[in-house]
């Protein structure tokens, strides 16, 4: 048995709410950070998309260098890692501690060998240096409160402009980098600073909803755009590659495209309403493409040679950590829950995703489970059991609350869904409450095959229950884990189940004949979060928070395959996606909101 990487979905960016969310793009890629990680993301090929995570603490902005070789990105500790982007060792250049707090954004200079990072730091709000001695180029400061934005100009003679949260912009001569002027033309906090791709001008924003053009090169202003406004403060603005145009994202729901020459606007999107629509980063990513990032994580795309006044294309990804995952009744999609109660129908064919449409949960999603005809059924933190239609595109008006906080959930041949709560397991069918059942032990994991129901507790036990339609008649305890059963799945001939337990121990156990048939598969350090069973039954993957995927032999129990550190913080979900004579897809997912697909080659 044997694996290698076959591509992943990508989170969208991170988002706070007044805080402006720093994009860069590299042709048809865009670079942007969420939790721990740094993403490179091709619009046009998603699966071949790039995740860092080499940070220990959370990245805040990534930008790639002019040459497309280096990856600058810069986290909360004010540490700046430079990274190779070629090749998949992503091999560190340097790694340099330069200011006492957050990075909010740094730039690279036209020659890729200098760069500014700008922040909220203790002693100072800004350093620059040099890409690989990590020696000052300078000094960047002016600034009395933290900076939020800075860019250089790519040409000799050098200069550099940061923005701040002080109302003034500071214009840098180089190099070496020094004072040369303050600039006083925003009444607000000043969110992005931009220069054009000619040197000619830059262009700054402000929560003053006011926008203003300056000289290049002396840093003078040439004025303000006044012509059809904003009406919210402007989070981002971003040149178009030619520069003759500007666009701006605000907090009013809009994105402006202006023409720079006239000051005058040419095209207005409106995205919607509420703040889940305001508008907090951009970058034109491609020669017509602008990106727009709304609040609620969209990546709105825009054609400006398009005539519609909405976005051609909306790029949908879950915001935080992967916490369920299940199958739909379309071979090609399966579904995908959160931290931050969003569900996600995931295309395998696109490597895309679209969130579930109606009213969802709104707080952790802890299970996802489906039944017999398709039907999905959630369980949240909100307390609440909720339904998804079988195409896996939107929720039901059916919604059950429950006793108290679910584990777990797993559906019966007959649609009756299971749900293990702290002290009790629930049935429902219809929406409705047909069945509590309190055993003596606390219920965590649940699996379900036919009528046959298995529960693991913390008693270190798995209990086989009859369900006969109307309560759960125990009739076998499966005895072999060493911790608390947090993982349980039926292979799909229901001849085995496999449980995963607290000290990262899978025990496969023969239901027929009930016993044990290996406790050796006791590879993983810590707690195994879920368990996946290929549609033969001759394979299962576990997936552990010790950030490992394994996937071992029915036949064969001594061999497996190791997927080491497959998700940094910790695996939350498997699942096998597509099967044929010889290789599998293995899909993971976890803490860093990535999910990543493994193509599985089983030999002879």
């Amino acid at each position: 048995m044997s694996f290698k990487r076959a591509g992943i979905f990508s989170p969208n960016p991170l988002t706070t709410r007044g805080v402006s969310t720093k994009l860069s793009a590299q042709k048809d890629k865009i670079v942007y950070t969420n939790g721990k990680v740094v993403i490179i993301r091709d619009l046009n090929n998603p699966a071949s998309s790039t995740a860092y995570t080499e940070h220990v603490k959370d990245p805040t902005v990534a930008r790639i260098s002019p040459s497309g070789y280096y990856c600058a990105s810069a986290d909360i500790s004010g540490t700046v890692r430079v990274w190779d982007t070629v090749g998949e060792d992503r091999t560190l250049k340097g790694e340099y501690k330069v200011i006492g707090g957050r990075i909010n954004d740094i730039a690279w200079d036209g020659e890729s060998k200098r760069i500014i990072a700008v922040g909220d730091g203790k002693e100072k709000f800004g350093h620059a240096f040099m890409m690989d001695t990590g020696t000052s180029s300078g000094e960047i400061i002016g600034h009395s409160k933290a900076v939020n934005a800075v860019s250089i100009r790519q040409q000799r003679p050098f200069r550099a402009a940061t923005a701040g949260d002080d109302s003034s912009i500071i214009f840098h001569q180089g190099v070496p980098y020094k004072y040369d002027k303050v600039i006083k033309t925003h009444t607000k906090f000043v969110q992005d600073v931009r220069y054009d791709n000619t040197g000619d001008r830059f262009a700054s924003v402000g929560s003053d909803s006011k926008v203003f053009l300056y000289d290049g090169k002396t840093g003078d202003t040439l004025g303000e755009i006044t012509d059809s406004p904003h009406k919210g403060s402007i989070m981002a603005c971003s040149w178009s590659p030619d520069s003759s145009s500007l666009v701006t994202s605000s907090a009013d729901c809009t994105v402006k495209l202006w023409d720079v020459e006239t000051k005058k606007g040419i095209t207005t999107w409106t995205i919607g309403s509420g703040v889940s629509h305001q508008q907090v980063g951009n970058v034109w990513s491609g020669s017509e493409n602008i990106v727009s990032l709304s609040m609620s994580s969209d990546l709105n795309i825009f054609d400006r040679r398009a005539n519609s006044d909405k976005p051609t294309r909306v790029i949908q990804g879950p915001q935080k950590s992967i916490t369920s995952i299940t199958p739909s009744k379309d071979s090609g999609t399966f579904l995908a829950g959160s931290t931050d109660g969003r569900i996600l129908s995931f295309s395998t064919a696109t490597s895309e995703s679209d969130s579930v449409d109606g009213e969802g949960h709104t707080n952790l999603v802890s299970g996802l489970a489906t039944s017999p005809d398709g039907t999905v059924y959630s369980i949240a933190y909100d307390d609440k059991v909720k339904e998804i239609v079988a195409t896996g595109q939107s929720f039901t008006d059916a919604s059950a609350t429950l006793s108290s906080q679910p584990r777990s959930v797993a559906v019966a041949s007959d649609s009756t869904v299971f749900v293990t709560e702290i002290k009790s397991i629930e049935a429902f069918r219809s929406n409705q409450k047909i069945h509590t059942h309190q055993p003596k032990y606390s219920p965590h994991a649940v699996a379900a095959s036919g009528v046959l129901v298995a529960i693991g507790g913390d008693d270190q036990k798995v209990h086989l229950y009859q369900w006969d339609g109307k309560a759960l008649k125990e009739t076998t305890v499966l005895d072999g884990n060493k911790g608390t059963v947090s993982a349980l799945a039926f292979s799909p001939d229901s001849k085995y189940i496999a449980s995963g337990d607290s000290t990262g121990r899978v025990c496969l156990f023969d239901v027929q004949e009930k016993k044990l048939v290996t406790s050796r598969w006791s590879f993983h350090s810590a707690r195994v979060n879920s368990l996946s069973w290929t549609s033969e039954s001759r394979h299962c993957a576990s997936g552990s928070l010790d950030t490992h995927v394994y996937v071992w032999s029915v036949e064969r129990p001594m061999k497996n395959i190791a997927i080491k550190n497959a998700g940094p913080g910790g695996v939350n979900v498997v699942l096998w996606t597509s099967e044929d004579a010889k290789t599998s897809k293995l899909v993971s997912g976890g803490a860093d909101g990535c999910l990543r697909v493994w193509e599985v080659t089983f030999h002879a």
